[in-house]
């Protein structure tokens, strides 16, 4: 039996300490004695099984009248040596009658004596070989007949033996690459068949549709059939169900016996919106936004169904601004006036918003804002990296070096062109000898920054790093072995990876945040690099290398709401106006099959598609279908994929992976993601595998392609925004072509629809957790995600009335609801 880690083997599984219970020897109760080995020491303190049933043979003795007689059938059934035989001729002869208790005696002594006798007889030596048969007592015979020279070994051979082939050396044992996982997102395991049965019967019974079942099993465990029979509304936990969809299934199970009210609904449904709205990019909603999607889907009390979910534990519930709780105010006689009342009674209090959220990002918030914290405060301040930033490529270089010299923290912002300075900065670190490794979203990322750095060892992915696929590995605390990690795109992480990331660095270690901001947020809950701009809890640095070409010119006018037109002598940037989506359609594969090889000499499968959605006439299945037909046509004999076809690989949520397909087998279908092979188990294939010569601007998002074609039929005017823009458009590194049909709606977009609010609860919690070394790096640069909200009373003091007087803040408390424990804190070594 395999012991678990941290047990001994043969004590799993019971609370008995190992040496107080010696196991059986098997071998010696399956083999007679004779044939058995020598007795190890363990086994020659303890009786064997033959042994031990003679003790109690030698017990019940007692109470039989003739010992003589039980004495010779015993004679009778075994072998023994001469001196029992004369013993048994002593007893046969004429004796004195003795007592029943001086026989039962004499029977007890006659009994220990052979034990002993059979002990003795174990101990001795035995000689090799005295229990082989057959071909294993041939050979042996042989052995021993060649050592003592009585024949030679060719004697035993009819004929010379053949000469043995040459045996190949084996080859050496690599690992294949393994596919990039997240820790903060584990791999599915497969259910059990019987599961997956049990719970299609339910969903049967329910009208629900047996491909359910699967998801269903993924979402609830093993026990999702039993859930869903007592309590239906769990379906809504399943990705794709909709709350009408849920309340049919649980009126074919449970009649009568349901209503919009039932509390297993209404918990049910406030989980739901939190969940859609963590789709969406929120840790946590508005609870008045929450009583207000329950009241629209008939809830009759959305106050009461709050209150229910938050005692249930389905929720929890915070606070966010006003001042301390009334019972942990003190106030003073003497602080009081002559009316009896506080100084400040009458000034008026700042109204107190409350949320609700999920207790899976509540923690991963609070996790990561205590692990920032602990960053700024563990790090070396006083690290003298002079001439490593005296030799930076860069004025913007040098200032990043100098920066994260004096800081465990760093927040560092800028465009394509700025993805140099962090490169610049993991050169210099390596040079002072220290550990140092960049971190890209995507494998394209990592690629480019190994480029930058000259070092492919020091560039890896995020999710690579993670999971111990790539870079340094862990130490023998568990912490990543490194000293400085840079991480580009950071706009792209979500506050669960966040978490995961930074409570994987160790005490002193050194992160640095670098991406820029004005790219579309990460497709998770959460916006941690704008939170961290946002709270000014570390020095910022704002790189001040502007992207060349045309194609950055018009990317930086869009980054500050201005949609110019520009000169562009080498035709980089196209518009290609089109009037409906067919015609998008049509010149789309147009651009990417003939126009764009032709006069720029990049191949269609350098170019990438970028659209607003995945539906409509031109979204992404269109647009792939068209492409298809015209690049690689196919019967889609793999699952609707033939070898060729360009792909996007989504192993986890928010994460996409190009790759392009190569075969398919039993295993499934086996996928070339920028040079990491990758096989998608066929159940697995219809979700997590699209077509990918067209994509979302979020799916495309840290990523770069010689040439980019956006199209914007005129159905996308409301998906567009700024962030949506300045990303599609710059992707493309030597060519843009944008096929236009939505007018106005463009420069309207640029110019007026910002980037969506997203309700988070990072920044007050960094505000509120005390980090006095970041006050020592120097005044933060000013953060590029807009003005800072002051959570306190009263206007906003400057910087130098902060530091002079500070105000004491708190992270919003939990409501009605026991709050999750955070983590502890680790003290600064």
């Amino acid at each position: 039996m395999t012991a678990l880690p941290g047990e001994t083997p043969g004590t799993g599984g019971t609370d008995t300490p190992q040496d107080a219970v010696s196991p059986p020897d098997e071998a010696g109760a399956q083999e007679p004695a004779a044939d058995a080995g020598p007795a190890s020491d363990g086994a020659e303190a303890a009786d064997s099984p033959s042994d031990a049933a003679e003790d109690e043979a030698a017990d019940a003795s007692s109470a039989e009248a003739g010992a003589e007689a039980e004495a010779e059938d015993e004679d009778e059934d075994e072998a023994v040596d001469p001196a029992s035989t004369e013993a048994g001729a002593a007893d046969a002869s004429p004796a004195p009658e003795l007592s029943e208790a001086q026989a039962e005696l004499a029977a007890q002594r006659e009994l220990r004596e052979r034990i002993e006798q059979r002990k003795a007889a174990k101990a001795e030596p035995i000689a090799a070989g005295g229990g082989l048969s057959g071909t294993a007592a041939d050979l042996l015979a042989a052995v021993r007949a060649v050592e003592s020279g009585e024949q030679t070994g060719s004697a035993f051979f009819a004929s010379p033996a053949p000469a043995q082939a040459p045996r190949r050396p084996a080859p050496a044992v690599t690992q294949p690459p393994r596919t990039p996982v997240p820790q903060a997102a584990p791999a599915q395991q497969s259910a059990s068949p019987e599961a997956l049965d049990t719970v299609r019967a339910v969903l049967v019974e329910g009208g629900a549709p047996e491909a359910l079942a699967r998801p269903a099993v993924g979402a609830l465990g093993e026990q999702a059939a039993e859930l869903l029979r007592t309590d239906p509304w769990q379906l809504l936990a399943v990705p794709g169900v909709r709350p009408e969809q849920a309340d049919g299934f649980a009126r074919a199970l449970l009649g009568a016996d349901c209503g919009p009210d039932d509390g297993r609904r209404t918990a049910a449904l406030v989980g739901w919106v939190l969940e859609r709205a963590a789709l969406q990019g929120h840790t946590a909603l508005d609870a008045e936004a929450v009583r207000a999607a329950l009241a629209e889907r008939a809830v009759s009390d959305p106050d009461a169904a709050v209150r229910e979910a938050v005692e249930e534990g389905v929720a929890l519930l915070f606070q966010e601004g006003g001042d301390e709780e009334p019972d942990e105010v003190e106030t003073d006689a003497d602080e009081t006036d002559e009316g009896g009342l506080a100084p400040d009674a009458d000034t008026p209090r700042e109204p107190v918003r409350v949320l609700l959220g999920l207790d899976r990002y509540a923690l991963a918030e609070e996790s990561l804002a205590d692990g920032l914290a602990r960053l700024v405060n563990t790090c070396e301040k006083a690290a003298d990296w002079a001439e490593a930033a005296a030799a930076a490529p860069s004025p913007s270089a040098a200032e990043l070096i100098r920066t994260t010299a004096a800081a465990g923290l760093v927040a560092h912002s800028g465009g394509e062109t700025a993805r140099a300075e962090p490169a610049a900065l993991i050169a210099a670190a390596r040079g002072l000898g220290l550990r140092a490794f960049g971190a890209a979203h995507s494998e394209d990322g990592r690629r480019r920054l190994a480029a930058a750095t000259g070092d492919p060892e020091t560039a890896v992915t995020l999710a690579g790093l993670l999971s111990g696929a790539q870079g340094p590995g862990r130490d023998e605390d568990g912490a990543l072995a490194l000293d400085l990690l840079v991480v580009l795109d950071a706009p792209q992480l979500d506050v669960e990876g966040a978490a995961v990331l930074v409570e994987a660095l160790a005490d002193g270690a050194r992160l640095v945040l670098s991406g820029d901001p004005g790219v579309l947020g990460s497709a998770g809950a959460g916006r941690v690099f704008a939170d961290v701009l946002a709270a000014r809890t570390c020095p910022q640095v704002v790189s001040r290398t502007p992207d060349p070409g045309p194609i950055g010119e018009l990317v930086s006018g869009i980054g500050i709401g201005e949609l110019n037109q520009v000169d562009a002598p080498g035709k980089e940037v196209v518009i290609v106006p089109v009037r409906d989506a067919g015609e998008a359609v049509h010149r789309t594969v147009q651009l990417v099959a003939d126009s764009v090889p032709r006069a720029f000499s990049i191949p269609a499968e350098e170019t990438q598609v970028i659209t607003v959605g995945h539906g409509g006439a031109a979204g992404t299945r269109a647009l792939n279908e068209a492409l298809k037909q015209r690049l690689n046509p196919g019967p889609g004999r793999f699952g609707g994929f033939d070898p060729g076809d360009r792909v996007v690989h989504v192993p986890a949520p928010g994460r996409a992976v190009p790759g392009v397909v190569r075969s398919a087998d039993a295993e499934g279908l086996h996928l070339d993601c920028g040079g990491v092979p990758v096989v998608v188990p066929q159940e697995r294939v219809e979700s997590s595998v699209r077509h990918g010569w067209a994509l979302s601007a979020h799916q495309a998002a840290g990523m770069r392609w010689p040439a980019a074609v956006v199209v914007l039929p005129g159905d996308a005017a409301q998906g567009l925004s700024r962030p949506w823009v300045y990303t599609a458009f710059g992707r493309g590194e030597r060519h843009l072509s944008v096929v236009h049909g939505v007018d106005q709606a463009l420069p309207h977009a640029v110019a007026q629809v910002p980037a969506q609010e997203r309700t988070t609860r990072l920044r007050p919690l960094l505000e509120a957790l005390p980090t006095p070394a970041a006050a020592s790096c120097g005044p933060p640069a000013p953060a590029a995600g807009g003005p800072r909200r002051d959570v306190r009373r009263g206007p906003p003091s400057s910087g130098a009335g902060r530091e002079q007087a500070p105000v004491r803040r708190r992270p919003p408390p939990v409501r009605r609801s026991p709050r999750p424990a955070r983590p502890p804190r680790r003290r600064p070594r």
